[in-house]
């Protein structure tokens, strides 16, 4: 296939904006794949900030970090992606070059803890305060269950009324697929 799935998309526009040196956020860390991807790309001269509020999250993650000898570049928050204002260090704050937020639930965890549009829209705002210019946030959008439709809508109501003269925001998705696949909202900081 020429064009490119999903997450491959959403790890191109990572590593066109982040490099070494800079600041990178996982606003959802999951099991830690997207965490490492982002420790890579920040290299031993940069940072990532990880969030989650499942203890799972954090045990997979750092598990993942110490076998990967990316540990050290990260600070992992059992935290709500809505506190990263409070919890990115002062240093960081106007050069954080990316994010990303896998959006649903922990796969192989609790399908009942789930992101909610709130928090998330409260998350991206605050990253677009802390961002560089052509700073990228890439929102991995899973709304195969009810909860995720409803992000869904929310996020792309939100998304859609950013000013043009803040973001340029990219819906990037595959129409023809069946079983509500997902789909990435992409916003560069202008």
């Amino acid at each position: 296939m020429k064009i490119d799935r999903i997450l491959p998309f959403a790890r191109k526009l990572l590593q066109l904006a982040i490099h070494e040196g800079d600041y990178a956020v996982d606003a959802t860390i999951g099991n830690g794949h997207d965490t490492a991807m982002l420790a890579s790309l920040v290299g031993e001269s940069g940072h990532v900030f990880g969030y989650d509020i499942q203890t799972e999250a954090i045990e997979n993650t750092t598990s993942r970090l110490k076998e990967q000898g990316l540990f050290d570049r990260v600070s992992l928050f059992q935290e709500s992606h809505n506190q990263l204002i409070k919890t990115i260090p002062i240093e960081a704050h106007g050069i954080i070059a990316g994010a990303i937020f896998n959006l649903g639930y922990l796969p192989g965890g609790n399908k009942e803890i789930v992101t909610k549009p709130d928090s998330t829209i409260e998350a991206v705002e605050q990253l677009l305060s802390l961002m560089k210019p052509e700073g990228v946030i890439v929102l991995v959008v899973y709304h195969g269950h009810e909860e995720g439709a409803i992000e869904r809508d929310r996020l792309l109501e939100f998304c859609s009324t950013l000013d043009q003269n803040r973001a340029h925001v990219l819906m990037y998705r595959f129409m023809n697929q069946m079983n509500h696949p997902p789909f990435i909202i992409a916003i560069e900081k202008r």
